[in-house]
């Protein structure tokens, strides 16, 4: 089997599939790719799994003479796809002693294949579901914007503490007119509405990290993604890639009752000012926890960190508009940073009430048809 394809578009691929295969499996041919080569359409499909995810991409070929399917050891695939110059490469398969050549010019590498048989899951995931599977699953088409919006803001709030599973991932609570994305990590929580899009059912299912984090790199904003739904998994599919994932099991918690429903003091920022302040003054922070005390008066916002281990203090002002009791309160360094980093708007508002009651941070003005809040527990402040 002999087939012709392009060197950087196959990169490309390689190196962006290879993120669902683990570092280390128990299973070792887990560590390979299934490369599948459709002569008729000239298509080259590449598969990499590690059971409970499985990612597939396909790109075009230049040249194929013949159908098949083989194995190919992964990370030495892509160390060469790397290296090798912008130029039509050409594969060369054996079928009896699986020998691959991969030739380009002035040069060729020698390697040796394995039989795809041994190969234990599909690539096609939907091949994957029992009869009652596929008859129990929804589908819905979503436009990628929307799927990627809805990753990009809540990604950063997801728990990695094993405790709580169902913390592990993303909450997609899905209504018939809208889809509200949820993660939260119990000091942090986010809740993205974005009402763009009509899916026409109810589900809740959770979305677990890894997976989350694929779909988000190989997702374009322009695709249409049609999303199969079972009790267990869900797949995503585009025209270039296929993503199968098992869903967290369990319920996830009633996020909207930890939302605070009024927070009479706000505090309107500019958002990157905030951000490079609260980076400065946190290099003097307790690496412990990370205390950064905030004081709110009229029009003024003062930032105060302090180290008693290693004696440093750092502190800054920034001019606010603030209107309101004067206010101390205290945040992690490392959760503001991350949520002044997620917002993406010019200014944004803080809503505060107490200090021992979370912080609101929302953007000033958030595009048509969505919604994003995000809350943050506050730390205990014994003096300013």
């Amino acid at each position: 089997m002999n087939f012709k394809v392009a060197s950087r578009s196959l990169y490309s691929v390689l190196s962006g599939v290879s993120k669902a295969i683990n570092s280390k499996n128990t299973i070792s041919v887990l560590d390979n790719f299934l490369l599948e080569v459709d002569a008729e359409q000239k298509l080259l499909t590449v598969t990499a799994s590690d059971t409970e995810n499985t990612l597939v991409a396909r790109l075009a070929l230049s040249e194929a003479d013949q159908s098949g399917r083989f194995l190919v050891n992964a990370r030495r695939l892509c160390d060469i796809g790397k290296e090798l110059p912008a130029v039509d490469v050409d594969f060369q398969v054996d079928a009896d002693s699986y020998a691959l050549k991969i030739t380009f010019p002035g040069g060729q590498f020698d390697l040796v294949a394995l039989d795809a048989t041994q190969y234990p899951v599909s690539s096609n995931p939907l091949e994957e579901l029992t009869p009652e599977e596929k008859a129990a699953a929804v589908e819905i088409l979503v436009p990628g914007k929307v799927v990627l919006g809805g990753l990009e803001n809540t990604l950063f709030a997801v728990a990695s503490d094993q405790v709580r599973p169902q913390l592990m991932g993303v909450f997609w609570d899905i209504f018939p007119d809208k889809i509200t994305f949820v993660a939260t990590d119990t000091r942090k929580l986010v809740r993205y509405d974005n009402t763009t899009v009509a899916p026409g059912i109810e589900r809740k299912v959770i979305l677990p990290f890894k997976p989350a984090v694929l779909l988000k790199s190989l997702l374009s904003g322009d695709d249409d993604v049609k999303i199969v739904i079972t009790d267990k998994s869900i797949t995503f599919s585009t025209e270039t890639i296929t993503l199968g994932a098992r869903l967290i099991k369990g319920n996830y918690p009633p996020y909207e009752r930890v939302i605070p429903k009024d927070n009479p003091y706000v505090a309107t920022f500019d958002r990157e000012s905030l951000l490079t302040a609260v980076r400065r003054v946190s290099v003097c922070a307790d690496p412990a926890h990370g205390l950064t005390k905030l004081r709110f008066t009229d029009g003024l916002l003062e930032i105060r960190v302090d180290d008693a281990n290693h004696s440093t203090f750092a502190e800054e002002k920034l001019s606010c508009d603030y209107a309101g009791r004067d206010l101390v309160i205290g945040f992690s360094a490392g959760y503001l940073i991350e949520i002044l980093a997620t917002l993406s708007t010019e200014n944004i508002l803080m809503k505060l009430a107490d200090p021992s009651r979370p912080g609101v941070f929302v953007p000033d003005e958030n595009p048509e048809g969505t919604d994003l809040v995000i809350i943050l527990m506050p730390m205990t402040v014994q003096n300013f």
